[in-house]
């Protein structure tokens, strides 16, 4: 069986104002190409179909429209969506009837009662097994090894078995990411390896940003990646993966296709870990190449706060050539923070909510414990389940 394994599209992610159609239609088109070009027997998208839990009218179209170009570019080619943490799980799940007819099949939640629901046959060529983003607390126990064990009852022919998931991996390069101590990225919590059971061939992760594969599982357990950087801290290629496995048991094969971006990402000073003086990011911005259409951060190292009118300084630079600056990324050096030092805008941005909390609470003189910790994040999982409804 020949798989596209891709995910974390984000449809309708905007970067620091600045619409991004075009290049999430790009995307698509290079995607559908591949399609063409490689004829797979299978698509599956790994969950982050969109950015937002309620993505508007016109991004639910583009991605209608390129999923129905995805099966005319190969017909005979099962497509298998699921949701992510970032969509909602309800809405996914509204046009399943007649999506069945271009053979796509949309899975938003977990069916405890259903789990066929969840097992999807590529006939002839192998078994998709579907499992959504869930809070790990809404999903039975050994429901992964539950399903894997279902499809080998089904799978009297010994076909290859493809797991899909969304969710966070210890182990995992989280690069790109925000990350709460040593278990959760983007808001997700770890799991190990061995929590999805055996009897897969292939386990096609989402969520992580950064195409890879699990250390230590034999080069079954992979993230595509997202085929779109949606961040400047992704400073790495962009892909989706062709895999290829002959038969149940044996060891996939895969090749990553790049994808191209016609509005890159770019950081000055290139060394994204390094700073610029002000002046010195100036200079880098006025020779900057005019006919190079990338979004621009700066990194500018300030003991204090950069210039007034900073930014109207850096647009009137960047007037008269392509690219877009999005913002000044003002570095101060690393010191001991004050009880009265307040946080910018921009970090409140960047910082994740419990890492605020923690600084909340250790500047009332309280220990932010494990117990506190806990009910912090249930009450926003709550907030965020609420969201995707």
């Amino acid at each position: 069986m020949k798989i596209l394994h891709t995910s974390d599209w984000h449809l309708g992610h905007t970067l620091y104002g600045y619409d991004r159609t075009e290049e999430q239609q790009a995307m698509l088109n290079q995607i559908e190409g591949i399609i063409k070009n490689e004829q797979p027997d299978a698509m599956v998208l790994s969950g982050d179909v969109y950015h937002t839990s309620q993505p508007s009218a016109a991004v639910q179209t583009m991605f209608t429209e390129a999923i129905v170009a995805m099966h005319q570019a190969c017909p005979t080619m099962t497509i298998v969506v699921t949701a992510g943490n970032h969509d909602s799980g309800s809405k996914h799940e509204i046009f399943q009837t007649p999506w069945r007819a271009l053979n796509v099949f949309a899975i938003g939640n977990i069916d405890k009662e259903n789990i066929d629901s969840h097992i999807i046959e590529v006939h002839g060529k192998g078994w998709v097994v579907a499992v959504p983003y869930a809070y790990e607390r809404t999903i039975p126990d050994g429901f992964f090894q539950q399903l894997l064990d279902r499809v080998s009852e089904k799978n009297i022919d010994n076909l290859p078995v493809v797991m899909m998931a969304h969710t966070t991996v210890e182990g995992c390069n989280f690069t790109g990411h925000d990350q709460i101590g040593e278990r959760t990225v983007g808001g997700v919590d770890a799991v190990p390896h061995e929590y999805f059971g055996g009897g897969f061939d292939y386990l096609a992760l989402g969520h992580i940003h950064h195409a890879q594969f699990i250390h230590n599982t034999e080069h079954r357990m992979r993230y595509s990646g997202t085929p779109l950087a949606v961040s400047f801290d992704e400073a790495y290629d962009h892909s989706v993966s062709i895999v290829e496995i002959d038969t149940h048991g044996a060891l996939p094969s895969v090749k990553e296709i790049s994808i191209d971006n016609p509005h890159p990402l770019v950081t000055l000073p290139t060394d994204t870990d390094d700073t610029a003086t002000w002046e010195e990011a100036k200079k880098l911005l006025e020779d900057f190449p005019s006919d190079n259409p990338a979004y621009i951060r700066l990194n500018v190292g300030v003991e204090d706060f950069l210039p007034a009118g900073a930014n109207e300084e850096a647009n009137a630079i960047a007037s008269g050539k392509q690219c877009r600056v999005c913002y000044i990324n003002a570095k101060r050096p690393e010191r001991e923070r004050t009880q009265s030092e307040a946080l910018t805008v921009q970090e409140l941005q960047e910082i994740a909510p419990i890492e605020i909390a923690r600084r909340y609470i250790s500047n009332l003189g309280v220990q932010f414990d494990e117990d506190m910790e806990a009910m912090f994040k249930e009450a926003l999982e709550a907030i965020n389940q609420q969201g995707n409804k």
